[in-house]
């Protein structure tokens, strides 16, 4: 395989399985406006949560895979239902308040890590059977055009939310959206994963 034909099928496989992490970082942008260090904070999440995610598959892929057991997969789901239900929480029991509020409180580099890895579930399963079926030097070119990528999704994700119409929307609403997207997103991946017998 040549190293033009890897870089494309590995550019096409990170569109297909990262394109909804731009909603999802677009809501971090959105919460962390006029911030200083946002964009900072959100790259490094961005990338601690998308290198567990490379790590796990790469692990899996060399027969490592008794650390992460299939099985375990769908429970990271509890991950951003949990973050979002913390969050609808807070917009609750701030009431009116809410912007002000959770305005002060910046985008932790912490959480976005956990709601990417979290988010990455299908990716490892999408990833291992990738990963076996080419070599190791392709696999490394898979590794490097991943991790060069995860910087062009961070700003096209910063792109979308400060456009002018779009985070008009988001800083109207973005108290109600985030908690909204972490919760559906984390039972999506309960769910498709069969986590609880589900």
């Amino acid at each position: 395989m040549g190293l033009v034909s890897s870089t494309l099928q590995a550019v096409g496989l990170f569109l297909v399985t990262n394109i909804d992490d731009i909603i999802v970082l677009s809501l971090f942008f959105a919460r962390g406006a006029g911030q200083r260090g946002t964009t900072t904070r959100i790259v490094a999440g961005q990338y601690l949560g998308f290198g567990g995610i490379l790590l796990a598959s790469v692990a899996v892929t060399l027969g490592a895979g008794f650390f992460l057991p299939d099985g375990a997969i769908p429970y990271f789901g509890l991950i951003p239902l949990l973050l979002g239900g913390y969050a609808a929480w807070q917009v609750w029991r701030n009431g009116d308040q809410d912007d002000d509020t959770l305005a002060d409180k910046p985008v932790s580099a912490l959480t976005v890590a956990a709601v990417t890895f979290a988010n990455g579930g299908d990716n490892i399963g999408v990833y291992v059977p990738v990963f076996l079926a080419v070599g190791t030097s392709t696999l490394v070119a898979y590794c490097v055009v991943f991790l060069a990528l995860v910087a062009v999704l961070v700003l096209a994700a910063r792109f979308v939310a400060t456009r002018k119409p779009i985070a008009e929307v988001l800083e109207r609403w973005e108290h109600i959206l985030f908690p909204l997207v972490l919760i559906a997103l984390g039972l999506v991946i309960l769910i498709e994963g069969g986590a609880f017998g589900l």
